[in-house]
C-alpha cells in the first residue's frame, strides 16, 4: 500500500491572516479531507505537554488530528511522563516519540534547511532513522486511521481552472531552459507543470557546472535559491552568463526570481562586503548580503505594465522570503522600468519593485503562476513568439546562426 504524505508549514493554523484559516495547513487538510499528525516538541516540556495537544484538539473542531508524536525527547520515560499527561486531558492519541539525536540533525543556514540537492542522506543515516521508527513509532495504529484515497478520485478541493490550456504539437513548442543546481533550487513545482500545460518544452541547465545553455533556447526561467553561497563558482562561468545577457538585449524572455533576480544584477557582495562577485549584468544593480532577514511575506501584485507573465492590469500573488537587498548604483538606466505594484496580505504598500528591461523581469517575489493562469500561458507565448522570430532569421540568413550550444540537455 502506498502512503502520501503531505508536509505542512509553519504552524498548523499559520496562513495568510491572523483571523483566517485561509492559506494554513488545517484548510488545505479539511480540503482534502486529510487527518492530521500533530509533531510537537518535548525539548523542556514535562505536563505542558497535554496544554499544547488540548488547544490544537479544541481550536478547530472540525479538524480530523490522527494522533501526536513527540520530537526531541530525552528518554523512554520522558515520553511516558508526556503520553500520561495527553491520555488524562486530551482525546487525541500518542503514536509514539523520536529521541533526541544529534547524529540525524539536518543543518541550518540563513534560508533554512540544508537542500536535498546539496544535502545527501548517508546510508548509516537512514538506517538510524528507520530504527528510530521501527522502535518507537506505533505505525500499525497510525495506518488504520489513514483513509483511503481512490487513485484520480477528486478529494473535493477547490482547484484552480487552468483556462483549458493545450498543449501545442511538438514542432512548435517553445523551449524554456530552467536553471537546476544546488544555486537555483526553490521553485514551485505547480509553476513548471503550468508552463508544460501552456505548451513549453521544458529543458533544465546548471549555471555552477555548464558552459552552454541547452540548444535552441527561446525563453530561460532562473528560480531562487543560494546564489550568494556560490557566488565566486558562478562569476567564474563568464562565457554562459555573457550568452545569457546578449540574449536577454536580443529580446529573448528571460524571468528571474529572488536568487534568479540576483544571479541577473551585476555584482553580489557577502555579509561582510569583502568578497564581490560579478553577476550576469543584465539589470545594474549591485546585491548586498546582510545578516538579518530583509522581507518575508505574501505578497499581492497588479502589473502597471505588459510583462513577460502577463498584461497591465493582471493581478498575481507570491511570497517573498530574503536576506538581501539592492544597493543604489550611481547610473540610473531608463530602459529599467518597475512593473508591480505590490501590497502585503494586510493590503499595505510594501516596497518592493518588479525591473523589466527589454523581455527580461526579474524580482524578490516567488510568483505561483497557479494564482492567476494566465502567467504561464503569457509566458509561453512570449517565448513562442521569440521562437518564431528565432527561426525565421536563421531561415533567412543561417550563416548568422550557427550552433554553438551543445546537445547534452536534460529534458523533463
Amino acid at each position: 500500500m502506498d502512503v502520501a504524505v503531505v508536509e505542512g508549514v509553519m504552524g498548523l493554523f499559520d496562513g495568510y491572516d491572523a483571523l483566517t484559516e485561509t492559506g494554513s495547513t488545517a484548510q488545505m487538510a479539511k480540503w482534502l479531507g486529510l487527518p492530521v499528525l500533530l509533531i510537537v516538541s518535548a525539548k523542556g516540556k514535562a505536563r505542558s505537554a497535554a496544554a499544547i495537544v488540548k488547544g490544537f484538539e479544541t481550536f478547530d473542531p472540525d479538524l480530523n488530528l490522527a494522533g501526536v508524536i513527540f520530537s526531541q525527547t530525552g528518554s523512554q520515560r520522558h515520553y511516558e511522563y508526556l503520553r500520561d499527561a495527553v491520555e488524562q486531558n486530551c482525546k487525541t492519541p500518542c503514536l509514539g516519540f523520536m529521541p533526541k539525536n544529534e547524529k540525524i540533525v539536518m543543518p541550518e543556514r540563513h534560508l533554512g534547511l540544508m537542500t536535498a540537492d546539496e544535502l545527501a542522506i548517508s546510508p548509516q543515516v537512514l538506517s538510524i532513522l528507520v530504527s528510530m521508527v521501527d522502535d518507537n513509532i506505533d505505525m500499525d495504529t497510525l495506518m488504520k486511521k489513514l483513509p483511503l484515497v481512490e487513485p484520480g478520485k477528486d478529494p473535493g478541493a477547490p482547484m484552480v481552472s487552468d483556462n483549458k490550456m493545450t498543449v501545442a504539437k511538438e514542432g512548435h513548442r517553445p523551449v524554456i531552459a530552467v536553471a537546476r543546481d544546488k544555486a537555483f533550487c526553490f521553485y514551485y513545482k505547480d509553476n513548471i507543470d503550468s508552463l508544460k500545460k501552456a505548451g513549453a518544452k521544458i529543458v533544465t541547465f546548471s549555471p555552477l557546472t555548464e558552459d552552454q545553455l541547452p540548444q535552441g533556447v527561446d525563453g530561460i526561467y532562473l528560480g531562487g535559491g543560494y546564489p550568494e553561497v556560490f557566488a565566486k563558482r558562478l562569476s567564474g562561468k563568464r562565457g554562459l552568463m555573457a550568452r545569457i545577457k546578449n540574449l536577454s538585449r536580443s529580446g529573448m524572455p528571460i524571468y528571474g526570481e529572488c536568487g534568479g533576480f540576483m544571479y541577473l544584477c551585476s555584482q553580489v557582495s557577502g555579509m561582510d562586503m569583502e568578497e564581490r562577485h560579478d553577476m550576469i549584468g543584465c539589470f545594474d544593480f549591485c546585491v548586498q548580503m546582510s545578516k538579518r532577514l530583509r522581507s518575508l511575506g505574501y505578497r499581492e501584485i497588479t502589473l502597471t505594465a505588459d510583462t513577460i507573465i502577463g498584461k497591465k492590469g493582471a493581478v498575481i500573488r507570491g511570497h517573498e522570503f530574503h536576506y538581501s537587498a539592492l544597493k543604489r548604483t550611481d547610473i540610473e538606466d531608463p530602459a529599467v522600468k518597475n512593473v508591480y505594484n505590490v501590497t502585503s496580505r494586510a493590503g499595505q504598500d510594501i516596497f518592493l519593485k518588479g525591473y523589466q528591461k527589454d523581455q527580461t523581469l526579474g524580482s524578490y517575489l516567488h510568483v505561483h503562476f497557479g494564482s492567476n493562469p494566465g502567467c504561464a500561458k503569457s509566458f509561453v507565448e512570449n517565448c513562442a513568439n521569440f521562437r518564431e522570430t528565432r527561426l525565421n532569421s536563421i531561415k533567412t540568413d543561417p550563416m548568422e546562426h550557427g550552433n554553438k550550444e551543445h546537445h547534452g540537455c536534460k529534458r523533463a
